[in-house]
């Protein structure tokens, strides 16, 4: 398809804990015209995200907090049961998913498996998530877990049957992408 973007220019609009950018460039039509787009970008930085599961119990791990976007746009609590998920900041996706289940679940995972890396809404965020399965048992448990609290984190844990988990998808419960993913992932393959 050759080159179709030019003369890229960016500028910031807002740089808070994430960075909201405008972005304007050149782009070459499918009919070999040249026209000029403006888009916003958010910038928050990639992430990890991973489905805990327990064969022997028929088991998922999710955890519930408070989500403002969702409560915005209309979600009647706020509070979003989804996977344990968290900001890579400066580590390896592996090491960052490892830490954020002990931090908010208190499981301390010896391996984790990644299944693939994913876009989460590429029309206007840069965020790309890592996403990781786990299996998990009583005796990994090593803390009550809840979140860091330097970071004001307030973090619910649920541990549910596999099965009401996948109808948690049907009657709105559950109404998080990454989660969703991640549930339809075990399920389609086998695992639990």
């Amino acid at each position: 398809m050759g080159n179709r973007i030019k003369n890229i220019t960016t500028r910031t609009l807002h740089k808070g804990w994430a960075t909201l950018s405008e972005i304007f460039f050149d782009y070459k039509m499918s009919s070999g015209e040249w026209t000029h787009k403006r888009r916003e970008s958010y910038n928050r930085g990639d992430g990890a995200t991973i489905l805990l599961y327990n064969k022997e119990k028929q088991t998922v791990i999710l955890v519930k907090q408070f989500r403002v976007s969702a409560y915005l746009n209309q979600h009647k609590t706020g509070f979003i049961l989804e996977t344990c998920a968290g900001m890579l900041d400066d580590d390896t996706p592996e090491t960052c998913i490892i830490r954020e289940v002990e931090e908010e679940t208190g499981y301390k995972l010896p391996k984790v498996t990644k299944i693939f890396d994913a876009y989460s809404s590429p029309g206007a965020l840069t965020e790309k998530l890592h996403y990781f399965v786990g299996e998990y048992s009583s005796d990994m448990k090593v803390s009550s877990g809840g979140g860091v609290e330097s970071e004001q984190e307030d973090i619910e844990i649920i541990e549910m049957p596999f099965k009401t988990a996948l109808k948690s998808i049907e009657t709105g419960e559950i109404a998080d992408a990454k989660t969703i993913i991640l549930l339809q992932y075990l399920q389609i393959n086998n695992l639990l």
